[in-house]
């Protein structure tokens, strides 16, 4: 009689619908931004990026960045549409489907920052669940292994096996189990996360309230920064309502990756690896806009790059992995 196949772990599942559905939004954003890439708004702001190191060195004209940006973007489009077909296939336990998501995930990825990179990051990094423990064993038709618990730290090592006298065994004291210490690694990245996001939030609902209490305010600036804006036939209600969608995104991107933090503590692989994505691309994006004059997100920029370096260290990697008896 044959074996049963094994059940699909979470991960996979997982890993599946954020394909699917992250494939389909990072879709519909290029789309979105194919068909700006000709409005006056995007003319500024190629001009001000060419105008300024770095873009200034890079000695190209603005119909050529243009250009670029939109071959960048059929290109990501295309690998989240292929992706999102994969899915699907990735969740009938299709090892080719596998080996070629993860193929597209890498010009995804980088190809994906046009579209602003955190949907782009977010399908790369499903790709990447896609290879970890317990869903390597899946696809491979078999029961993830098991590890046994690692032991306390500074605990002595298990003594060799010797008779022991009548007497001594009276005295002998009960064993009990050994469970794993959480790294330091590890509380301080959940750390970190819960701080910058929280801090993140904090001035987002600030300046959601400031928006709504004196919009004019606001509405003078953009207007003083873009005059071409009302040529465009862009109200002042779309802006408005832009400008809290953006708000609305950002707090949800925060509020998962705080939730990611606590499942990094609970020892959970694929929940380290998102987060990992989820700092660079905070990081990237905070470095582009260093580089642009905004000094401030420097501050998110070193909390994002600490983050990631404790989460690729040794100890916090064997907190995550797969263990036998552990309850963290």
């Amino acid at each position: 009689m044959s074996e049963s196949a094994p059940t699909r772990p979470r991960q996979v599942t997982l890993a599946g619908w954020l394909l699917m559905v992250g494939s389909a939004l990072v879709v519909v954003l290029v789309y979105q931004r194919v068909g700006s890439l000709h409005s006056l708004e995007t003319q500024a702001a190629v001009d001000r990026f060419l105008a300024e190191p770095p873009g200034s060195d890079l000695g190209i004209s603005d119909d050529t960045a243009i250009a670029v940006m939109r071959a960048l973007a059929m290109v990501t489009g295309g690998c989240a549409a292929a992706a999102g077909v994969l899915g699907y296939q990735v969740l009938r336990r299709s090892r080719g489907a596998r080996l070629a998501v993860t193929v597209l995930a890498v010009p995804l990825f980088f190809a994906g920052l046009v579209t602003g990179g955190f949907l782009s990051s977010l399908v790369a990094a499903s790709a990447a669940i896609l290879w970890l423990q317990p869903s390597r064993s899946w696809f491979d038709g078999r029961t993830p292994p098991e590890r046994p618990a690692a032991p306390v730290a500074g605990s002595a090592p298990p003594a060799e096996s010797h008779p022991v006298h009548p007497a001594q065994s009276q005295h002998a004291q009960p064993a009990h189990p050994l469970q794993p210490t959480r790294p330091r690694a590890v509380v301080w990245s959940g750390v970190l996360t819960w701080i910058s996001t929280s801090v993140t939030v904090l001035a987002l609902v600030v300046s959601a309230v400031v928006l709504a209490v004196w919009p004019d305010r606001m509405l003078d600036e953009v207007h003083r920064d873009n005059p071409e804006l009302v040529e465009q036939g862009i109200s002042d209600d779309l802006l408005i309502g832009a400008t809290y969608l953006l708000i609305a995104g950002v707090v949800l991107w925060c509020a998962s990756a705080a939730a990611l933090a606590v499942l990094v503590l609970r020892g959970a692989e694929w929940a380290r690896i998102v987060l990992i994505i989820s700092a660079a691309t905070a990081a990237a994006l905070c470095l582009l806009g260093t580089l642009m004059g905004a000094v401030l997100l420097v501050l998110p920029l070193v909390a994002s790059a600490l983050c990631i370096r404790l989460l690729v260290r040794t100890d916090t990697r064997a907190w995550c992995a797969p263990r036998r008896g552990d309850t963290p």
